[in-house]
């Protein structure tokens, strides 16, 4: 209570300081993930100090403080980026700065300084994340900026901050008109907002090549991948396969896309055959700094994705021109029944069969007995997979997120040793034995499955799952996908059982309480953000073109956008102006009429209180020309018609409105034939008290 006391009672500069410094957190708050910890840690260490000089009322540390602290916060950016410039060195040091400049708050110019510095490191969030809490988040932000600048404009005393809140609040809803109008109308160019590189790490995604073995834990990362709404007929989850970078080169411990030594007429080509109903689908993929459009097997013609060129690989797998940096949304075609690759041996089969020197000499030595035994000295691709899927569900392997560190011979330890770990130790032991038994295979890496969200309809793809599978070659068939965890663990790939992270408190607590409306309440959510991706985030130059021809523009263009948001700012100031002069009309005549006296006066020199009466001017200036003076001709007759105006206010009459009005509109004419002085003669009376 004593506390509550004490702060409620603060003096109106520690007040202050105190609202400015807790609104600064809130912006830098959602950078403590993006930016190095030791920023985060700096930044709240001197937003303490700060905190504390403001409440004991010590002075400002000195500039020497504040140029040791600057130099030091220059080499930890340039250590944790080896550069002062570009975007996570830029944002990194902006933050710094905005929590130092705190330190200089002397002048009114300095707080300016921190308001402005405070709205641009605002803006820096959205470089790292668009999605709707960020947004929410910020537009709290804005508004405890907003409130601290009106707070600083306002007289001395002590106004209460909810005061200068309401009046943030009405600026800001004043403004967002315009800000919906500039969103609609204002040519959209490149992507503002970049993202941060992809941290491959432990966690769960794709990524551009397959370290296998190096990641003693898998972390889930339960963020949205991409958003699937099907036209049709929804495939079974089990085979909603999206295909993402295939990886056919392994050199003892990553997987990566082909490096063949053949020269590219003997390549393998795609050689895709489909045939059936396709799926027809739209993807909303989620920026990810990747260039692979994931999209089901197969997918024979081109994905309809606006602003970037794509190809698709003989792999059969899509990619853009330029890594995804923001949200995008494309339609695509799938055929589930398909053939594609060789259907009889070629010379470029000899790259998927390759195998590094070196490296696993047990499961060498695996396929070497398997050929030996007359089960399978001549067995085909096809029974060879049969054997070693049913090897993988009834050899007591096991799936897991926490394998531990495999060492150089992953495939040995797999198949001999731990039999445990997650997809990529499974696929990838699974293509080396096969390999080593001369099949020609190959490691595909995408996301396998989805949840529906029953409020939009939308399927939910999440880095969660990603997965990695494996393609055989199985002759005449070309390319079959085989899907090796399936026989470790079906639940992985069915629709019983999804890899989930581990919640946290407040979802295990509501889980506890009602498992249904934790689920119900997380589906409301990503329907919000689907919402806000598809309406916002994916607002691009093509729907603005689009609402162009809804408006009946032909064929519209920059400049029609430019046309029509001029055209609305003409219109909208036109209107602002009626209405400036139907306000001007509602106000009293007679009041008006007496302002435009007072600026007259004003002008001459005289000064004038807004509340002082005609009489007290007309006694004003009868002060300045006594009885005799040169200026009493110039000023009488003005102190008259003050005069006559205060009695038309005043003085008890019984005539009708219309002489009124009429003895008004005298008044008016007289007022603009009276002769006012450019100065008056001498120095301004100060009204009275």
């Amino acid at each position: 209570m004593q506390l509550l006391y004490r702060l409620k009672h603060l003096p109106r500069d520690t007040r202050d300081t105190l609202f400015l410094l807790l609104v600064i957190a809130w912006i830098l708050l959602p950078l403590t993930g993006p930016l190095p910890l030791w920023c985060s840690v700096l930044s709240t260490l001197v937003l303490l100090w700060r905190g504390w000089i403001a409440v004991q009322g010590k002075s400002l540390p000195s500039r020497w403080w504040l140029l040791l602290f600057l130099l030091l916060g220059a080499a930890l950016t340039w250590y944790s980026h080896r550069t002062l410039l570009g975007r996570d060195a830029g944002v990194t040091f902006i933050a710094l700065l905005l929590a130092l400049k705190t330190l200089e708050m002397r002048a009114r110019r300095d707080a300016f300084v921190v308001f402005f510095l405070g709205f641009f490191t605002l803006l820096s969030n959205f470089f790292f994340s668009q999605s709707l809490l960020t947004a929410l988040s910020m537009v709290l932000g804005l508004l405890g900026l907003l409130t601290a600048l009106v707070n600083h404009h306002m007289p001395v005393g002590r106004p209460p901050l909810r005061l200068a809140a309401r009046t943030a609040a009405g600026m800001a809803l004043l403004g967002a008109p315009i800000m919906v109008v500039l969103f609609v109308l204002f040519p959209r160019i490149a992507p503002l907002w970049g993202l941060p590189g992809d941290a491959m790490g432990g966690r769960s995604g794709l990524s551009a090549n397959m370290q296998v073995g190096t990641i003693a834990k898998l972390a889930l990362d339960s963020s949205v991948a991409m958003r699937v709404r099907f036209e049709g007929p929804v495939p079974a989850q089990r085979d909603l396969y999206f295909r993402g970078p295939v990886l056919s080169t392994f050199d003892g411990r990553a997987w990566t896309p082909l490096r063949s030594a053949f020269p590219a007429r003997l390549q393998l080509g795609s050689n895709l055959q489909v045939s059936g109903e396709p799926v027809r689908y739209e993807v909303t993929l989620e920026a990810n700094n990747y260039p692979w459009l994931p999209v089901l097997d197969a997918t024979p013609e081109r994905p309809t994705l606006k602003g970037y060129g794509v190809r698709m690989a003989s792999t059969l797998d899509w990619s853009a021109e330029r890594p995804i940096a923001e949200l995008v949304r494309f339609k695509a075609e799938s055929y589930p029944s398909f053939r594609h690759g060789p259907v009889k041996q070629e010379l470029g089969l000899q790259d998927l069969i390759d195998l590094p020197a070196g490296f696993n000499p047990r499961t060498l030595q695996l396929a070497l007995e398997l050929r030996r035994d007359p089960r399978y000295a001549k067995a085909d691709a096809a029974a060879l997979v049969a054997m070693l899927m049913d090897k993988l569900r009834t050899g007591g392997y096991r799936y897991t997120l926490d394998p531990g560190v495999y060492g150089d011979n992953t495939a040995d330890e797999f198949w001999f040793d731990r039999k445990e770990g997650f997809c990529e130790h499974i696929a990838s032991s699974f293509v080396l034995l096969l390999r080593a038994l001369d099949v020609p295979a190959r490691v595909v890496t995408g996301y396998q499955g989805g949840e529906l969200n029953a409020v939009d309809g939308f399927w939910t793809v999440r880095q969660s799952d990603a997965h990695a599978w494996t393609e055989v070659w199985m002759g005449a068939q070309g390319w079959v996908r085989v899907d090796p965890t399936s026989a470790v663990a079906p639940a992985r790939t069915g629709a019983l059982q999804r890899l989930l992270p581990p919640r946290s408190v407040v979802a295990q607590a509501l889980g506890a309480i009602s498992p249904g409306f934790e689920i119900n309440l997380r589906a409301l959510w990503e329907a919000s953000n689907n919402r806000w991706n598809q309406w916002v985030l994916n607002y691009s130059q093509a729907k603005q073109l689009n609402l162009l021809r809804n408006l009946g523009f032909e064929s519209p263009s920059w400049e029609d956008l430019g046309l029509v948001l001029i055209g609305l700012i003409v219109a909208v100031s036109l209107l602002g102006a009626a209405w400036t002069q139907w306000e001007r009309a509602r106000q009293d005549p007679w009041l008006r009429l007496l302002q435009a006296a007072n600026a007259r006066l004003l002008q001459a020199g005289l000064t004038v209180a807004p509340d002082m009466p005609p009489r007290r001017l007309a006694v004003a200036l009868q002060g300045l020309a006594p009885a005799g003076s040169t200026d009493r001709a110039t000023l009488q007759p003005i102190a008259d018609w003050l005069l006559r105006l205060e009695a038309w206010r005043y003085a008890a009459n019984s005539t009708t409105k219309q002489a009124q009005g009429a003895a008004l509109g005298t008044l008016r004419r007289e007022f603009r034939q009276l002769r006012w002085p450019h100065k008056l003669p001498s120095p301004a009376l100060k009204p009275t008290p």
